[in-house]
C-alpha cells in the first residue's frame, strides 16, 4: 500500500510532542499524515484519548494505518476492540511502555489504560522496542506484540525513541515504516 492511499494517523504518548520530534517531522512529509491532538496531554484518561482517537478514525475516507509511539500504543490496542470492522488497515507501535513497572514509574496516572490490553489487535500490526527503553522492557515489548498478533523489531540501543534519545527524524523509522506500508499492500504479511 502507498503512503498516499492511506490516512496516517499519529498518535503521541503522554506529554508534550515537540515540532522536531519524528511524529511531527513524519507529518510534515506525508501529505496524507496528522498528529490526533488530545485536549489533555499531560492528563492522559483513557476514555477521552480514545473518544478523540476513534472520532478521527470515523472522519477518515480511506484506509487507516496509526502510528503510536509511547501510551498511544496501549491506547491503539484498547481501541481496537471499537473502531469499525475493515476502517483500521494497520498498527505500526513504537515503544510500548510497562505501564506496571516497579521502577522509573511514570509520571502521572495510567490507571485508566489498566489492565494493559493482551488481545489480537484487528488490524496487520508492527512492533519496534528498543533494548535500553527506559520506560520499557525489551522481553515485555516482545510479549505486547506475539499478545498483539503482531511482528516485532527489535531497534537496538535507541533510549525510548524520543528527542531525549536522539532521534529527531529517525530516518531507520520512517524506512521501517515504509517497509510496513508496503507489506499492508501484498497478501503475505
Amino acid at each position: 500500500m502507498k503512503i498516499s492511499e492511506a490516512d496516517i494517523l499519529l498518535i503521541p504518548g503522554y506529554g508534550d510532542t515537540p515540532k522536531d520530534h519524528w511524529m511531527r517531522r513524519w507529518q510534515g512529509k506525508m501529505a496524507t499524515a496528522q498528529v490526533v491532538e488530545q485536549k489533555s496531554w499531560f492528563k492522559p484518561v483513557l476514555k477521552l484519548w480514545q473518544d478523540t482517537l476513534l472520532a478521527k478514525v470515523e472522519q477518515t475516507e480511506r484506509p487507516v494505518v496509526l502510528v503510536g509511539h509511547s501510551l498511544g500504543c496501549h491506547l491503539i490496542a484498547h481501541a481496537s476492540l471499537h473502531w469499525p470492522k475493515d476502517k483500521v488497515v494497520g498498527a505500526y507501535l513504537v515503544c510500548p511502555p510497562n505501564l506496571e513497572r516497579t521502577t522509573n514509574h511514570p509520571a502521572f496516572d495510567v490507571s485508566s489504560f489498566l489492565p494493559i490490553p493482551h488481545h489480537p489487535i484487528k488490524a496487520r500490526t508492527h512492533v519496534v522496542a528498543s533494548q535500553n527503553d527506559p520506560y520499557g522492557d525489551f522481553k515485555l515489548s516482545e510479549e505486547f506484540a506475539r499478545k498483539w498478533g503482531a511482528t516485532f523489531q527489535d531497534a537496538g540501543q535507541a533510549g525510548h525513541v524520543n528527542m531525549e534519545s536522539g532521534h529527531g527524524p529517525w530516518p531507520e523509522g520512517l524506512l521501517s515504516f515504509a517497509h510496513f506500508m508496503k507489506r499492508l499492500g501484498s497478501s503475505d504479511a
